[in-house]
């Protein structure tokens, strides 16, 4: 179980928090009210991740660095497999990339939130083995405060660990050793970003993230025999991400343009410290032992960047595609030899992801409700970032569908629910295969909150 409630703690949220405070002061009264609106509802949004977070991963893969990695995709994107640096559009937010903030209209106030649901099948030289997981995913929101200024802020994940499974192992003929790994936790971020647009084509973005969490790792191995060994690492995160985005829009006809996005986070030290306590525990005597090593500064975020390119036609046809790298490969990693607990190189390997994906809308004013679904589709190849026991970790490969449906009512017809459903399948030489099926929920919030009504 993923725990929120350290996003509470008084020392810890006004750091950040203060920040969203502060931009009030550039509003009227009638705005100040309506940021006070997204307050509470981001609170209420975080609330609500409380109470039902829970790991958005059941995958043992997830021991290996940090966890599993998000690709930091909302609800629209979800369906085209995580396509997004060079996505633009006024009525949804993106925060892939933050210079699409930019593109938000004087009125909106956009509010998106969404949950998934998993079910794993893993296989492990013919054993199979089924879980299943839910999590709250992310809750952003998206308004502009400025002509060409847009501002975004939201709470997502930033990796995800959870897993739980035990091993047999013989020590002599009549007895055994049962080895259980067990861990959850992950690292969760809360951002505020703004996007402005410079020039008619060109717009640059900046997200600032507050990373925190915690995790606990344990292995424990008992016997046949009087003794119990257990081992727990553990750290707790707290540290500062900067993203920076930008995005080009060339109009390349009548009703087509091409946009080409770029994004780029340096990396950094999290200035972290990793824990590590052996517990020995002798039933004869009823006594344990504790041994506790630290390492300070252990962790550190890679440098990341990431180059897209999409075009879009007549507002009915958008089609796009990513590459992102992580540089992992010069960082040092906690590392535990038996004897000693330190920084060890070779652990960790530079990754990449590529992502394509498309969008089509048949009829955006039609009568007919199926010609105003938004259908969409995508694929994506993904490298590990980890060695496991010198090997290399396993490989990526996905596909994703997914619908945005129009909600219609009689005060307003721009929100959009949006369902998604992706197929991950991960595997690496005499290594467990995983075959993942996941169903995204998201719910876009496109309400007229900025409208100045002239009759009441």
């Amino acid at each position: 179980m993923q725990n929120y409630s350290i996003f509470f703690t008084k020392k810890r949220f006004s750091r950040f928090f203060s920040i969203i405070l502060h931009a009030e002061m550039i509003f009227d009264r009638n705005k100040v009210q309506n940021m006070n609106k997204m307050i509470v509802g981001l609170v209420l949004a975080t609330m609500t991740t409380t109470a039902l977070a829970q790991s958005g991963s059941n995958s043992p893969y997830s021991q290996y660095g940090l966890g599993d990695l998000t690709d930091q995709s909302v609800g629209f994107n979800k369906g085209m497999n995580g396509v997004g640096l060079a996505m633009r559009k006024g009525y949804e937010v993106n925060p892939m990339n933050p210079a699409s903030y930019s593109s938000v209209d004087s009125l909106s106030m956009i509010f998106d939130a969404g949950l998934t649901g998993q079910l794993t099948n893993f296989n492990e030289k013919g054993t199979r083995v089924n879980a299943k997981n839910g999590s709250f995913d992310y809750a952003v929101a998206l308004f502009r405060v400025a002509k060409n200024v847009g501002v975004s802020f939201g709470i997502m994940p930033f990796s995800n660990i959870g897993y739980n499974y035990y091993v047999n192992e013989p020590i002599d003929t009549e007895g055994y050793e049962l080895i259980k790994n067990k861990g959850n936790g992950g690292v969760h971020q809360l951002y505020l970003g703004t996007g402005i647009r410079f020039f008619k084509q060109l717009s640059l973005g900046f997200n600032i993230a507050y990373l925190w969490g915690e995790y606990e790792r344990t292995i424990s191995t008992t016997n046949t025999t009087i003794n119990m060994l257990s081992k727990e690492y553990s750290a707790d995160i707290s540290n500062f991400k900067l993203d920076v985005g930008l995005q080009f829009e060339q109009k390349v006809g009548k009703n087509d343009y091409l946009t080409i996005g770029a994004t780029w986070s340096p990396g950094h030290s999290l200035k972290s410290d990793a824990y590590r306590s052996i517990i020995s525990y002798n039933s004869t005597i009823s006594k344990n032992d504790t041994t506790t090593l630290k390492i300070e500064d252990a962790y550190k975020l890679a440098t990341s960047f990431g180059v897209g390119l999409s075009y879009n036609h007549a507002q009915k046809l958008r089609a796009g595609v990513d590459f992102t790298m992580q540089k992992w490969g010069n960082i040092d990693f906690p590392y535990d030899n038996g004897n000693t607990y330190e920084l060890k190189k070779g652990l960790l390997k530079d990754n990449f992801r590529l992502n394509a994906g498309v969008e089509w809308l048949p009829k955006l004013m039609s009568r007919n409700f199926f010609e105003r679904v938004r259908y969409r589709i995508g694929v994506g190849y993904a490298t590990p970032y980890y060695y496991i026991n010198g090997q290399e970790g396993p490989k990526d490969l996905s596909a994703s569908i997914g619908f945005g449906i129009p909600i219609v009512n009689g005060y307003n017809n721009r929100s959009i629910l949006n369902i998604s459903a992706q197929y991950v399948h991960r595997s690496a030489e005499n290594l467990i295969k995983e075959n993942s099926f996941r169903i995204s929920i998201g719910l876009t919030f496109n309400e007229r909150w900025f409208a100045k009504w002239k009759v009441e």
